[in-house]
């Protein structure tokens, strides 16, 4: 597992980038400040890339913004979380007022591998 502490600012939802891992389940925790509104959706492989960081150790990519995903949101205040798996597309981090507001985040990155046998070809 890798943990991380993130300081940081929410931000309006058009000017963040959705984002998969896969190797890692990400669980996000607000530990201070938001609220914090998270997108999610389901990975169907029919986004386009806008980044792809996978290959190197921050196993992230960036999808471009789809205005035709069925975009779902999580409220979080200080003391919940969200949990995503590598076919959870999310967008963490979005505003919820008129203006940003800062949050401490702690998120715990999981190998998919510690959790499932990986098949062998």
């Amino acid at each position: 597992m890798i943990l991380q502490v993130l300081d940081l600012n929410t931000a309006p939802r058009e000017t963040l980038r959705p984002e998969i891992h896969r190797r890692n389940i990400d669980v996000q925790f607000l530990a201070a400040g938001g609220p914090e509104r998270a997108g999610y959706y389901n990975d169907d492989q029919t986004n386009l890339v806008d980044e792809d960081l996978l290959d190197t150790p921050r196993d992230i990519l960036f999808y471009r913004n789809n205005p035709n995903a069925p975009e779902g949101t999580i409220e979080m205040v200080p003391g919940t979380y969200a949990v995503y798996f590598p076919w959870d597309v999310h967008i963490p981090a979005v505003q919820t007022g008129a203006s940003p507001a800062p949050i401490r985040k702690i998120v715990i990155k999981v190998a998919m591998s510690a959790c499932a046998p990986v098949a062998e070809n």
